[in-house]
């Protein structure tokens, strides 16, 4: 099936760690062409003050990187390239110049995924993937069923765990290996946010039920035995305590797990509450899924270049906020509105109107809401104008967590950030720090006491982890590669529901 490059491009950056630069972008003609990348990268985040204007100067380092691939996964015959596969496919972007080259620890990665699709192919009958040589049963006819024949049977092929640090490519390459898997396979590819937001919805449906996990994890294999989940992270004691239950029957059905996650499978709800009882889910985890590490020193996502007018750095920039805001709007009037969120809830926007949401910080972030909540509310706006970022210490811990997690639901659905803040994306966080580097941090010699200094000082593993995905992510959503992308994104909605109007007009 023939793309065009725009296609090509688009699901290359659609989701997650937009890493591999594509040709496309002059910045990257020398370094496509083979040559040293050198002193030719620089990216500059918008901050409303001069004193800011450096913060985001992102330099790449010079190094060219020589492929080393296997002969088995994609040969070149006659300037054509033979084989199937995320590998195979990863060249055959090469070749024709839609990509230039990755670092090592990436090409490492997709032969991982090379790997697993080559043995899925092998066992996909053993796997049960076909969806149409699959009966199909309703998740509590196959729980009822279950009680007299026992069905557990673990998948013939062991899934994988790719971990690694923000920014060096763990989702763009599961979502190219996702793409490359045969249509008729039984597979979801999801975040894992929105993937436990699904599991508790269904474990509403089925109370009553003796074990109601079993008749979820039998629903959720019906429709999927291959289950790619982004984002894996746990911080949340409901979570965490349903885990290793639920994938114990997954696996038992059959399932076959694919993940990323910041975090290697050991560190994973790290210091959570009752995190005894999420102890064997690691270690059940680990005997599923092959566990693969993504080392890099690069982020990818820093080294997009900068667009100006969506991050203000400052106080009392709430008129210019709301400036900005109204000119995104254009003739229609801003009201109240109220958006459906999962079992009936609702959340109320302040103001709205085309597509874009006015909120203060506090409205979104002190409040009880969580991903539930900011999935509802991208479902019906795409641009997010919020007002009043605060710097996050331990008085502030809470909203953090939520700010946190706001970032990833609008990242996860292409969503634009129109914000005022008190620092930049780093100034941020600068007061969250993980066990390690709260160690590592020097008593001061002089007389003067730290007290005040380190007063709300926020020491938080998880936290701590997750800044550095957060702060990459607010520099890539301010960059011209995202914000082209955000734009793609709204006209084919735009499109679509053009399409269906004329379609009700035609039936009518």
């Amino acid at each position: 099936m023939r793309a065009s490059f725009r296609q090509f491009r688009s699901a290359f950056r659609r989701r997650g760690d937009n890493v591999l630069p594509y040709r496309g972008n002059n910045i990257f003609n020398g370094f496509a062409k083979g040559k040293k990348f050198s002193d030719c990268m620089h990216s500059q985040l918008l901050c409303s003050f001069p004193q800011y204007a450096d913060f985001c100067r992102y330099r790449h380092p010079s190094y060219i990187i020589s492929r080393a691939f296997s002969v088995d996964a994609a040969t070149v015959t006659n300037g054509e390239i033979s084989g199937a596969g995320p590998l195979a496919e990863y060249e055959r972007r090469i070749a024709a110049g839609e990509l230039v080259d990755g670092d090592i620890c990436q090409l490492g990665t997709l032969r991982e995924l090379q790997r697993l699709y080559d043995e899925l192919v092998e066992k996909s009958d053993a796997c049960r993937l076909d969806r149409y040589a699959t009966s199909e049963k309703a998740g509590r006819s196959r729980w009822l069923w279950s009680r007299f024949i026992p069905q557990s049977s673990y998948a013939p092929v062991k899934g994988l765990y790719l971990y690694g640090g923000v920014g060096t490519g763990k989702t763009m390459l599961m979502d190219m290996f996702f793409e490359q898997l045969p249509s008729n396979w039984r597979k979801k590819r999801i975040h894992f946010h929105d993937f436990m937001l699904n599991v508790h919805s269904r474990l509403q449906r089925h109370k009553g039920v003796s074990d109601p996990l079993e008749v979820v994890a039998g629903e959720i294999s019906d429709e999927a035995i291959l289950l790619c989940l982004d984002e894996f992270m746990v911080n949340d004691v409901a979570d965490a305590l349903i885990l290793n239950r639920l994938f114990r029957h997954l696996f038992g059905e059959g399932s076959i797990l694919v993940a990323t996650s910041n975090r290697a499978p050991d560190n994973l709800y790290e210091r959570g509450l009752q995190r005894d009882l999420f102890l064997p889910f690691i270690a059940l985890l680990k005997e599923r899924c092959v566990v693969h590490e993504i080392g890099s020193s690069v982020d990818y996502r820093k080294m997009t270049s900068a667009e100006q007018g969506f991050y203000f750095v400052g106080k009392d920039l709430s008129s210019l906020l709301k400036q900005k805001f109204f000119q995104l709007v254009g003739e229609h009037k801003a009201v109240p509105q109220e958006v459906e969120v999962v079992m009936g809830r609702t959340l109320r926007v302040p103001m709205g109107a085309n597509g874009c949401a006015y909120f203060a910080f506090e409205e979104l972030c002190d409040r009880p809401l969580g991903a539930a909540d900011y999935f509802g509310l991208f479902k019906k706006f795409h641009t997010l104008a919020l007002e009043g970022v605060p710097i996050f210490g331990l008085h502030n811990r809470t909203a953090a967590y939520r700010f946190v997690t706001l970032v990833d639901v609008m990242y996860e659905n292409k969503a634009r950030l129109v914000c005022t803040a008190e620092g930049t994306p780093v100034e941020l966080f600068d007061r969250i720090v993980t066990i390690a580097d709260a160690q590592q941090i020097a008593p001061r010699t002089s007389s003067r006491s730290r007290k005040n200094d380190d007063s709300d000082l926020c020491v938080d593993n998880e936290l701590g982890f997750a800044k550095d995905r957060t702060i990459s992510r607010l520099t890539e959503m301010n960059s011209r590669e995202y914000l082209e992308q955000h734009a793609e994104m709204v006209a084919e909605k735009q499109l679509m529901m053009q399409e269906d109007s004329s379609t009700n007009v035609v039936q009518a």
